[in-house]
């Protein structure tokens, strides 16, 4: 697959999630782990989604058409850390939870900073994915900050905590930009 054009749609709360009546990928990850980045990165537009050194700025499900409709990505607001009382958190949740329901959904690309243990949060979200036979691509970003070797030993840990094969793991790097063919080839493969 390749990502030829990209525009921003829509940005939508609790209630107002569109039905595009196409497939959607989501991008899903902790606060800060990349994923304006992530989408700017693989739509090779630096500046179609927002991105901010502050954690927890993607507060709504902001939705992007690629290839004219040929499907939809969706940048979801981050989990963990965020600047937010408890009340907008648990909105947070009931916006996500309600999203990940969605009949279009496809598969959602988890992120992972390949730096950082996997935390509680990453490891429920997976779970949750499983428990709703959702399909997801896990997206190891900020490759670039590791040693090749490193990048190896990281991908056997993470691929431990996560049980999944070390193979199942697409390491990144936005800054170097490597990654982004193998991350496309899963993401198409998930749209079949």
């Amino acid at each position: 697959m390749e990502i030829r054009n990209a525009k921003f749609l829509v940005s939508a709360s609790l209630g107002t999630i569109p039905d595009f009546g196409k497939p959607e990928i989501a991008v899903a990850g902790r606060s800060n782990v990349g994923k304006s980045t992530f989408i700017n990165f693989l739509t090779n537009n630096g500046s179609l989604a927002k991105t901010s050194g502050t954690p927890g700025r993607t507060r709504l499900l902001n939705f992007f058409e690629i290839n004219g409709g040929e499907f939809i990505l969706c940048d979801m607001p981050g989990y963990g850390y965020a600047a937010a009382s408890k009340k907008e958190k648990a909105g947070f949740g009931a916006l996500c939870e309600a999203y990940l329901n969605s009949k279009n959904l496809k598969c959602v690309v988890v992120l992972l900073d390949i730096r950082r243990d996997p935390t509680l949060q990453d490891l429920l979200m997976l779970d949750y994915l499983n428990k709703l036979i959702i399909p997801f691509i896990i997206v190891l970003t900020k490759a670039d900050k590791l040693s090749a070797m490193q990048v190896n030993k990281r991908k056997t840990e993470i691929a431990a905590a996560v049980k999944v094969g070390k193979d199942d793991l697409t390491p990144v790097s936005a800054l170097k930009k490597t990654g982004r063919d193998a991350a496309l080839k899963r993401m198409s493969d998930a749209l079949r």
